[in-house]
């Protein structure tokens, strides 16, 4: 199995990519920002589930269809964007009336969210193949269950780091819905943010 050399090490990576800007905690940012930090949990907790689905296909070797499959990659990030677009018409159309509900959104919804914005990432499963297996020991054998314990190690991580931005952008954020004109501007920049977000997707190739 792994050496504890190769786990601290890859530990340390996870941490440090979790903390580099990208589309996840950026998404993580803007619905705390927004929702307050329970919603950045919770939409954490479903980026982690996908993170799930992203190790069990590098496991298994399905990741590996994604990269050679145009069609496959093209269909999926697709389904990403749309559905990013859809969240940023939503924020964009908020008025005054709905932003004092806005921590009243189910928590199913933003589990969902979290869920469909990591999985419709095609980019996550071809990154877990290509970051993964450096840190995977072939002599040692059971490579399916190192790869499985690397991904579980990676999600520790970034329920850590995207928790702690969760609850961070959440404090700030509910400072600003204090006042509704401020949190009017806020609605709109977390839509211009997952329109970016969903040309960044668009834009990605494999």
């Amino acid at each position: 199995m792994l050496s504890v050399e190769a786990i601290m090490t890859f530990t340390a990576a996870s941490v440090l990519l979790c903390i580099a800007p990208g589309p996840d905690n950026l998404f993580v940012l803007t619905h705390s920002a927004v929702h307050g930090g329970r919603a950045g949990i919770l939409v954490t907790l479903g980026l982690c589930t996908g993170l799930l689905v992203h190790t069990s296909a590098v496991a298994l070797g399905v990741a590996a269809v994604l990269m050679t499959s145009v069609v496959a990659f093209t269909v999926l990030k697709l389904a990403g964007a749309a559905y990013l677009l859809y969240l940023a018409w939503m924020a964009w159309r908020a008025d005054k009336q709905e932003i004092g509900k806005s921590e009243s959104i189910p928590a199913g919804g933003l589990y969902r969210r979290g869920i469909i914005m990591n999985v419709t990432n095609p980019k996550v499963s071809i990154f877990f193949l290509a970051f993964l297996p450096q840190f995977v020991n072939a002599d040692a054998g059971q490579v399916t269950l190192q790869i499985l314990l690397l991904g579980g190690i990676f999600i520790v991580c970034t329920i850590s780091v995207f928790g702690a931005v969760a609850l961070l952008a959440g404090t700030l954020g509910r400072i600003l819905r204090q006042n509704a004109g401020i949190q009017s501007v806020v609605n709109k920049c977390a839509a211009v943010i997952f329109v970016l977000l969903a040309i960044r997707i668009v834009i990605a190739s494999n």
